[in-house]
């Protein structure tokens, strides 16, 4: 006999726990929708040579390649014809170029979905995870008042997620640009290194990115090393604060156009932040945000939780020069987010942050008291599920005490019965398992009041 195990790196939930991060899955789904994203959905897997834009690297090391028992037999050198996306933004950007014609610019696009990694096994790092992305990709070019409106809706996934107080740190690769070239780093290449060492700053501390930049493979002068760090560990502690941070900072570089569109862009997403309602205690400046991926051109972001910053970001992205240049002649421009929902549901859990683990989707279940009394039992089911009332009939009778016991355990709340007297008087008794209660309903009023009772409760937990 096989032993049942899932596969190492696959995050696989008792119903319970899936609930809670379906429930945290419509939210996020919910305010995408609210502010006018439409879903799309890619295949699973891409044809290899469109997804594998670039040849080489970490990236595909960590593909996984789709191959039919047919094609396995039958196959020659070289690589599979198909692969498991490893992200939602190359297919996007796939997607993008594939149907620019038939598409509306500015394009306003979520995705939601599993994708594929070989990541090495280990605690928190998954091969199958749930993305949650948005993306807003214009046609030759994207207003900056854009990269403003993806932060409010970070701010409004996480708001109404409850899972504490959070930040969400900006800032614009413009600006570290920009002070690069001041120092004389012009090579795009080594800009892009360094970038990708100070993105480690929280992981790693400023010592050690020091060492690595004064060291053989940078060999970057103690004191230009010096002046990174201090740029980057500046950090604004409110609206006006933020402001004034980026006017020092402007008198200070001098005519640099590069430092200076930074500036700019930046004092625009933070004004409109405000005007979108994002209260300031939710945003802040934070200039060692890099984002490690090289084609990040302006705008970045990373959240973090507050009181638990050791779980790292829970939402990141920022602004790209040119989606689909792999794909297409057209310059594509866009600003998006992405949430690893997977592993930010892994963390919540560990730190028992997340809520409602132990609600069942199921609200009401109908016992059965006797064989002879099926058929009213049915349809009492029926008029609850008519009613709005997520309902579970039993299909068996057995003793009352057994199934209560089934419904406190499943985490149903209400246990619905009718016997012979009830059906005689034509109302049905209802145990609350919750509030400890019991009272008799008419049949005809019994959804309104369950209804009632769930949305008090609902209520009462917002509150």
């Amino acid at each position: 006999m096989i032993k049942p195990r899932t596969p190492p790196g696959i995050l696989e939930l008792l119903p319970r726990e899936q609930i809670a991060f379906q429930r945290m899955l419509d939210i996020i789904r919910r305010n995408y929708e609210r502010f006018g994203f439409l879903p799309v959905e890619t295949p699973v897997f891409e044809l290899s040579d469109v997804l594998l834009t670039k040849s080489g690297g970490e990236t595909e090391r960590q593909v996984y390649f789709v191959q039919s028992t047919g094609t396995l037999e039958k196959r020659e050198q070289g690589l599979p014809e198909l692969a498991l996306h490893f992200d939602l933004t190359v297919p996007l950007a796939r997607y993008v170029a594939e149907h620019e014609h038939a598409l509306t610019f500015p394009f306003r696009r979520y995705q939601m979905q599993r994708v594929y990694r070989g990541e090495r096994a280990q605690r928190g790092r998954f091969r199958e995870f749930y993305q949650c992305d948005i993306d807003v990709i214009g046609k030759d070019t994207l207003s900056i008042r854009h990269d403003a409106e993806v932060l409010a809706v970070i701010h409004a996934v996480f708001s109404e997620m409850g899972i504490g107080e959070f930040r969400v740190q900006l800032n614009n690769r413009k600006l570290l640009r920009g002070l690069f070239e001041s120092m004389g780093i012009t090579d795009g290449d080594l800009q892009a290194a360094i970038l990708r060492e100070v993105d480690k700053l929280d992981k790693r501390g400023p010592a050690d990115v020091r060492d690595t930049l004064t060291g053989g493979d940078f060999g970057l002068a103690a004191d230009t090393v010096q002046r990174i760090l201090d740029f980057v560990a500046i950090r604004s502690v409110d609206h006006e604060d933020a402001l004034a941070r980026l006017e020092t900072l402007r008198n200070e570089m001098g005519e640099h156009d590069v430092f200076q569109q930074g500036v700019d862009e930046l004092r625009e997403v933070l004004q409109l932040v405000r005007a979108l309602g994002v209260p300031e205690a939710a945003y802040c400046l934070n200039l060692s945000i890099a984002r490690g991926l090289d084609y990040y051109t302006g705008t970045v972001y990373e959240t973090q939780l507050i009181d638990h910053p050791q779980i790292g970001s829970i939402c990141s992205g920022g602004r790209y020069e040119n989606l689909a240049s792999h794909y297409s002649k057209s310059k594509l421009p866009g600003v998006g987010i992405s949430i690893g929902l997977t592993r930010l549901f892994w963390q919540l859990r560990e730190a028992g942050l997340v809520s409602s683990i132990e609600e069942s989707c199921v609200q009401a279940m109908v016992a059965l008291m006797d064989e002879t009394q099926l058929t009213d039992a049915l349809d009492i089911a029926r008029l609850l599920r008519i009613g709005g009332i997520n309902t579970e009939m039993q299909m068996e009778s057995r003793k009352i005490a057994k199934q209560f016991q089934y419904a406190s355990r499943a985490g149903i709340r209400f246990v619905v019965l009718a016997g012979e007297d009830e059906l005689r008087r034509g109302v049905v008794t209802v145990k609350d398992l919750i509030r400890e209660q019991q009272y008799e309903v008419t049949r005809e009023e019994l959804a309104d009041t369950l209804r009632v009772e769930l949305e008090q409760a609902r209520a009462l937990s917002d509150w």
